[in-house]
């Protein structure tokens, strides 16, 4: 699965909405355009087999570049990231969310920031609207992990489950991890505030919670696999149809480029960074082997792609768009 077919309404949009670019000598140096406002669309829907996929995004953040690839040298990490036009002052991570619908069910995964965490995030439910999806469609929701751009949207205004009377669903040593009582006691002072968001969140009322086991099935067509070390108990999801599959990793990898050509970088949000090595190896042979797409969450929109072989270590080489 290496194309993206964008609906009649995603041609549209991007062709009336959308300026031209042309690169001048000084933006060329870097890989990354600056804004266009609201123009740019916020959703595209695609087939794998005879599923429904719809990318929707939730918004975008800064990450600071002392957060990322921390256990590199310095000096490395700002060779690779000016070699791949990177900016060197940080990572500017899209929130790329996806929901599945098989006909029989629309499953969303994760629930992104809401209005808790950054003033950039939070736009999960208006751009579901705009892409024709109602909220209330929903059926299953899955969630990744327990970081605030995750599951701190899963509240609404009235500290309510923002998509009510349905199944949501979690890794069992995920919750147990974030629920433990005394963890807020063991983690340093600028975490705390992420303990108590994860455990508002999972307590939300109107969350009917299922907890997962590793390569447990939500509905057919859809498992979650455990990918842990960003978090103790992070799950990517599996989806097939057709024989064609996708992984949506969640943030089992966060930069399309640096997680791909040195896994064994690891960023300051990875809670334990042997277990995202090794898990990030696996994911990466897995989807280079067996020719699975992936999905990454803070990838460049959409954030779709294949994994190929570079050496000792990979490349991400994005879906063809195909205007047809």
């Amino acid at each position: 699965m290496t194309i993206i077919r964008p609906t009649r309404r995603d041609i549209l949009k991007m062709s009336s909405a959308l300026p031209a670019v042309t690169l001048s000598a000084g933006v060329a140096a870097s890989a990354e355009l600056g804004p266009v406002g609201n123009l740019n669309p916020a959703h595209v829907t695609f087939a794998l087999g005879e599923m429904k996929l719809t990318i929707v995004s939730d918004g975008f953040f800064n990450r600071p570049a002392s957060t990322i690839a921390v256990n590199a040298d310095p000096v490395a990490r700002n060779a690779f990231l000016a070699a791949h036009f990177l900016p060197l002052d940080g990572g500017y991570s899209h929130t790329n969310h996806i929901v599945i619908d098989s006909g029989d069910s629309r499953v969303l995964i994760d629930v992104g920031s809401g209005d808790r965490f950054m003033p950039t995030t939070g736009r999960l439910m208006a751009n579901l609207a705009a892409a024709g999806i109602d909220p209330g469609s929903i059926t299953h929701v899955i969630i990744t992990h327990a970081h605030p751009d995750h599951i701190w949207g899963i509240r609404d205004g009235f500290d309510e489950a923002i998509l009510p009377g349905i199944p949501y669903y979690m890794g069992e040593t995920e919750r147990t991890f974030w629920m433990d009582e005394g963890l807020i006691n063991r983690v340093p002072a600028e975490l705390q505030q992420f303990v108590l968001g994860a455990q508002n969140s999972i307590d939300v009322d109107g969350a009917d919670w299922t907890l997962l086991q590793p390569d447990q099935e939500v509905v057919p067509g859809i498992r979650v696999i455990a990918t842990p070390g960003h978090t103790p108990g992070h799950m990517s999801v599996a989806i097939e149809s057709e024989g064609e599959q996708l992984f949506v990793l969640g943030d089992a990898m966060t930069n399309p480029y640096l997680d791909f050509a040195h896994p064994d970088w690891v960023n300051e949000a990875d809670m334990d960074g042997n277990q995202t090595i090794a898990t990030r190896r696996r994911l990466l042979d897995m989807a280079a082997t067996d020719r699975i797409a992936v999905l990454g969450y803070h990838f460049p929109f959409p954030g779709i792609g294949n994994v190929m072989r570079d050496g000792d270590a990979y490349r991400f080489i994005p879906a063809l768009w195909r205007f047809d």
